[in-house]
């Protein structure tokens, strides 16, 4: 296999898109990208992110891609489960406490820095309207999630947000249970269930 078919095949493989990380894993050289890139009119999305003439620039692939440690939540989780009637405004992550998102927060995206031994509970595979794999928490960390921090959201979303949740089929009141607990929201939670269920 040639080193362009080897290329093509990471395109194909993923969707469109091409990784020099993937490419120097590969054991090609970046002059070979460079070369590939320009042949093939593809478009640099991010640094060491390139995407084919015919595929769409998918924003939340992209930034994951980037950003490895990120997690989707709140209303982006919610926007992902089909929770929210429009897209978000901004995009809401969740970071590892520590973690360096100055750059996140420069880009306009908000992040939530949770505890190391919670961050992975609820962490799940979603597609994008895009049809890409990313990862965010599931609908029930979700829920705990924006019950926390129900200030400081719209009232209409939180509202439509938790009454999709409970008519859902999807949910799991066992595993809400269970997250609400270490999370310290069980009461509200509780009391969520009690008017909506």
């Amino acid at each position: 296999m040639t080193k362009y078919e080897k290329m093509d095949s990471l395109v194909e493989n993923n969707g469109g898109y091409l990784l020099t990380s993937a490419v120097q894993e590969a054991g090609i050289s970046r002059t070979y990208l460079m070369r590939y890139v320009r042949e093939r009119d593809m478009e640099r999305v991010e640094q060491g992110i390139y995407i084919s003439p015919d595929t769409w620039p998918d924003p939340l692939f992209i930034l994951q891609l980037k950003n490895a440690g990120v997690i989707y939540s709140h209303e982006t989780a919610l926007y992902l489960h089909g929770l929210m009637e429009r897209e978000p405004s901004r995009i809401f992550v969740s970071v590892k406490r520590g973690y360096n998102a100055t750059h996140l927060i420069n880009r306009g995206i908000k992040p939530f820095f949770i505890r190391q031994d919670f961050f992975d509970t609820g962490v799940t595979a979603v597609k994008t309207a895009y049809g890409n794999e990313v990862r965010a928490y599931d609908i029930d960390r979700t829920a705990c999630d924006i019950v926390r921090r129900k200030e400081e959201m719209d009232v209409q979303v939180f509202q439509t947000a938790m009454k999709g949740y409970m008519a859902g089929n999807q949910k799991n009141l066992h595993r809400l249970m269970a997250y609400a607990k270490a999370l310290g929201v069980d009461r509200r939670i509780r009391d969520y269930t009690e008017v909506m269920l």
